[in-house]
C-alpha cells in the first residue's frame, strides 16, 4: 500500500496525467493471444484510464474492483485499439469472441456479414422517470436518430436521450422510437 501511494506522488510529482494511455499487462492462465493475451486495466483514483490493445473489440471476463465495470458507462473499447475505464472499474479484459483478437500474422479481423448496414428502429422507454439502456450494436460509424417522440416528457438528445455504440439510453420518462443507421 505504501509504495502505490509512493509511486502516485511520483506521478503527480512528475506532472504526468493519471489518465494517460498505458500498456496493457497481457498473461492469465487461459492461454488468450500470444503468452497469454488477457489485460488488465484500471480506474485508479476513479479516473479515466486506456490500455492500448492489438484487438477490433474487447470482453470483461473478470472483474477486479468493487466497483461495477459496466460497458459504455465505466468501460469500453473505442476503434484506436484502447479499452478505456473509468469511475474505478478494474477488469480483466481478452479480445471479443473468446480469444480471436488480431495479431499480426493471425486470423483475420472480424468482419460483419453483408446484411450488417441497415436502418432499423427500435422502441426504447424511460417508465416512472426511471433510466433505462436499451442494447444495440450500433457499429463503429453507426448514428442513432428520434425518428418519433412516445411520450409527454421531452426527449432532447444529450438530455433526456443519447447513444453510444452499444446501445440507447432514456430518462426522466422519455419514451420514443430511435431510427439505427448502423454501420460498419
Amino acid at each position: 500500500m505504501l509504495a502505490r501511494i509512493l509511486a502516485t506522488g511520483l506521478v503527480l510529482a512528475a506532472g504526468l496525467v493519471p489518465s494517460a494511455s498505458v500498456r496493457a499487462q497481457y498473461g492469465d492462465d487461459r492461454g488468450y493471444g500470444p503468452g497469454g493475451g488477457a489485460i488488465e486495466c484500471r480506474s485508479s483514483g476513479y479516473n479515466y484510464s486506456r490500455c492500448d490493445v492489438p484487438w477490433r473489440d474487447a470482453q470483461l471476463v473478470r472483474q477486479l474492483s468493487d466497483t461495477q465495470c459496466i460497458r459504455g458507462r465505466s468501460w469500453g473499447f473505442d476503434r484506436r485499439g484502447f479499452v478505456w475505464v473509468d469511475r474505478g472499474c478494474a477488469g480483466r479484459f481478452v479480445p471479443a469472441g473468446g480469444g480471436g483478437g488480431y495479431y499480426p500474422g493471425g486470423p483475420p479481423p472480424w468482419q460483419p456479414g453483408p446484411d450488417w448496414n441497415q436502418r432499423f428502429t427500435i422502441r426504447c422507454e424511460s417508465n416512472d422517470g426511471r433510466n433505462n439502456f436499451c442494447q444495440v450494436d450500433v457499429g463503429g460509424r453507426g448514428r442513432v436518430y428520434l425518428e418519433r417522440q412516445e411520450s409527454s416528457s421531452p426527449c432532447q438528445e444529450g438530455r433526456t436521450w443519447g447513444w453510444n455504440r452499444g446501445g440507447v439510453w432514456v430518462v426522466q420518462g422519455c419514451r420514443g422510437v430511435f431510427a439505427i443507421d448502423r454501420r460498419w
